[in-house]
């Protein structure tokens, strides 16, 4: 083998073990710097998730990377189990951080928003106080039994199993977390409440009738509630 090929070989091989060794500069250059930036995995977007998709369905659609502290944003995942049971507040698209704030209780993301209407059916909205409501706590899904007392001093139930669409009004906390005998009570609701039905064309009548005549009362209801009829209360039967 003459010189000159020996030469040319050696070259090659050195100039291969020095891309070698450069990228593996580079590479623990990147390491050390990201070291220096204190990183923190964080879950990120990596394909489009739906408003309203449950936390516990969006495991292929995110990916946990490393990012230095600096860029990572307020209230950063790391975990999907931060979030369980909850929903996405909002549609979410690749690249973002996932944050604990685009997650929400399914209840307050449709509590102003509503849920679908029946077709066939009116919405009709009427204003209530906290304690009408089950203390603020009918929310959009709940089905609710009308009680209407008249001028005529009588009370009668006179709705069964009506579907609550939409509700708005201040039944937001007024207790607050500190300084109180009893941090893990119900809060206190404040103001009232718009909450709109879903009614047939006489049930909507009913309802307007009694607004304009009477008070209304509204009860949770659920499936083992007996729906037998259920008679007039007045001043008599009272006493």
């Amino acid at each position: 083998m003459n010189r000159r090929l020996v030469s040319a070989i050696a070259a090659g091989v050195l100039a291969i073990l020095g891309a070698v060794l450069l990228v593996s500069y580079v590479n623990n250059a990147d390491s050390r710097a990201m070291a220096n930036m204190d990183p923190i995995e964080v879950l990120v977007v990596s394909a489009p998730i739906a408003q309203g998709t449950p936390a516990e369905e969006v495991a292929s659609s995110v990916t946990t990377q490393r990012l230095p502290k600096a860029a990572v944003g307020p209230d950063a995942v790391r975990s999907l189990a931060e979030v369980a049971g909850r929903v996405a507040a909002t549609d979410l698209q690749p690249g973002e951080q996932v944050l604990g704030a685009r997650f929400v209780t399914r209840q307050s993301l449709e509590r102003f928003g509503g849920i679908p209407v029946p077709e066939g059916y009116h919405q009709v909205t009427i204003p209530l106080e906290a304690p009408r409501v089950v203390g603020g706590t009918v929310t959009p899904g709940d089905t609710v039994g009308v009680f209407v007392t008249l001028d005529d001093e009588s009370t009668h139930l006179v709705l069964r199993k009506i579907l609550v669409t939409r509700v708005q009004g201040g039944l937001g906390a007024t207790q607050p977390n500190e300084g109180i005998e009893n941090p893990d009570a119900a809060p206190v609701p404040e103001g009232g409440a718009m909450i709109t039905m879903a009614l047939t064309t006489d049930q909507a009548q009913t309802v307007a009738f009694s607004v304009e005549h009477g008070s209304i009362w509204l009860s949770l209801e659920d499936s083992t509630v007996p729906q037998d009829g259920t008679g007039r209360v007045d001043v008599r039967d009272f006493y």
